[in-house]
């Protein structure tokens, strides 16, 4: 598979166009956002990762297993 790095500016109207119809090819095109300065160095979670955390929290709080509702 060949692949290309492109940067592009979202700022503008053009980047945001071009940045959506990169995204409607999934398949295709893989679109990566850089951490900020602010988060590099933080732990982050996955998607799945915070649905099964706050699924425990909500488990815990109601005494229930939500998954299974």
């Amino acid at each position: 598979m060949e692949t290309v790095n492109v940067r592009i500016n979202i700022t503008t109207p053009t980047g945001r166009r071009l940045l959506r119809e990169i995204e409607k090819h999934p398949k295709t095109a893989i679109v990566e956002y850089p951490l900020t300065e602010s988060k590099s160095g933080q732990k982050t979670y996955t998607i799945d990762e915070s649905y099964e955390e706050c699924c425990k929290i909500l488990s815990d709080h109601y005494k229930v297993d939500v998954r299974k509702l």
